[in-house]
């Protein structure tokens, strides 16, 4: 919305109820999907997601890493974020991009995903 504020809607199950994170959701600048989950990223470039955690739902194994995000990008199974600094942060399934620790040393100046 104009006020950066979000409303979802929908199944719960994919995403449609962000109850538990909508005390978060102010001041988002940007938002993506995967098929069952959404993050979002504020103004100050910090990531709040939300839906069924296998699909990305459930960003606490790397949340300490998504600061000073530029922006994130999603398929129907995972997200991958670039951060300021050119590195890249991916989570969600991890057959489908959610896991990238095998190439993390090759992700810097990122600047598509």
């Amino acid at each position: 919305l104009e006020d950066g504020s979000v409303v979802t809607w929908g199944s719960p199950a994919h995403g449609g109820d962000s109850s538990a994170v909508q005390c978060q959701l102010g001041h988002v600048c940007q938002i993506q999907a995967t098929s069952q989950a959404f993050a979002a990223v504020l103004k100050d470039g910090s990531v709040v997601t939300w839906g069924n955690a296998y699909f990305g739902g459930d960003s606490s194994t790397v949340q300490d890493r998504l600061q000073r995000v530029q922006q994130i990008q999603a398929n129907g199974f995972a997200f991958a974020a670039i951060l300021e600094d050119g590195s890249a942060v991916t989570w969600g399934i991890e057959s489908y991009g959610g896991n990238s620790f095998t190439v993390q040393d090759k992700l810097k100046s990122v600047q598509h995903v």
